[in-house]
């Protein structure tokens, strides 16, 4: 078994814990983070309904050229902006934050202050 499985399995295991105790509403919808290598994607997803409210990536057409030329955790930060702009067009104001299994530091975080800033609450 390579390392890069057991790290996936650690990050599954600590998504379940996670996912058990957050649950996005209608008024309270669940901002849901993913990274790989390359990217950083982020959703508002209402779970009562089944649906995604807002979704925002470094590969979407507003900021994809922007973040072609900042480090990751900057482009971390204009998902965040943006995904936050999109949620409140949507009268989005308060989230919950599923980090997905992923370590609140570096660009989780930096997606998390971003939304903060931009007017959403958590």
């Amino acid at each position: 078994m390579g390392v890069t499985n057991l790290r996936h399995e650690a990050r599954e295991r600590r998504k379940t814990r996670v996912r058990k105790n957050v649950v996005g509403t209608a008024e309270r919808p669940r901002l849901c983070v993913f990274k790989s290598n390359k990217h950083m994607y982020a959703q508002v997803i209402d779970d009562d309904r089944g649906t995604t409210l807002a979704a925002a990536s470094t590969l979407s057409p507003e900021i994809r050229a922007a973040v072609a030329e900042l480090n990751k955790t900057d482009a971390a930060k204009k998902v965040g902006q943006l995904v936050a702009q999109r949620a409140l067009a949507h009268d989005v104001k308060k989230v919950v934050f599923d980090r997905n299994g992923f370590i609140y530091k570096g660009r989780i975080c930096a997606i998390a202050d971003a939304a903060r800033e931009a007017g959403l609450e958590f």
